[in-house]
């Protein structure tokens, strides 16, 4: 009967292996803690501001009603600290037909000096708000 060398009848990991896996299981985690939070509140934000632009034109509101009205919202969502002005501009300012161009950015941090910027573009008009 032959002997088999020790590589031959090793079976499964190697801690080597299974610590890199835990490695990389970590930093996906720390991820998506530190990129989820980002992207749901940037999906509760334009879903206000289509819910708040939509209200605003039903009603005729100006460009600057509309901004107040904004402002108020936000400060009663304790999730944002922000002004709206420096969320949004218009690309539409007729009474009525209302429409704006969302453009920001969340910084958060990933490690020490390391941090994550989600940045969030898109445009909201009267067609396609809510």
């Amino acid at each position: 009967m032959q002997q088999l060398s020790g590589l031959a009848t090793q079976r499964g990991a190697s801690v080597t292996s299974i610590i890199l896996i835990i490695i990389i299981l970590g930093i996906t985690a720390k991820l998506t803690v530190a990129i989820a939070p980002a992207q749901i509140g940037d999906y509760q934000l334009t879903k206000t501001l289509s819910a708040q632009l939509k209200e605003a034109n039903d009603s005729k509101e100006t460009a600057k009603q509309f901004v107040d009205r904004v402002n108020r919202q936000l400060s009663i969502d304790a999730s944002y600290n922000t002004k709206a002005e420096d969320v949004f501009t218009f690309t539409d300012k007729k009474t009525g037909q209302l429409a704006i161009h969302k453009k920001y950015e969340v910084t958060n941090n990933f490690f020490k000096n390391v941090d994550i910027v989600n940045r969030f573009e898109g445009d909201i008009e009267m067609a396609t708000a809510e």
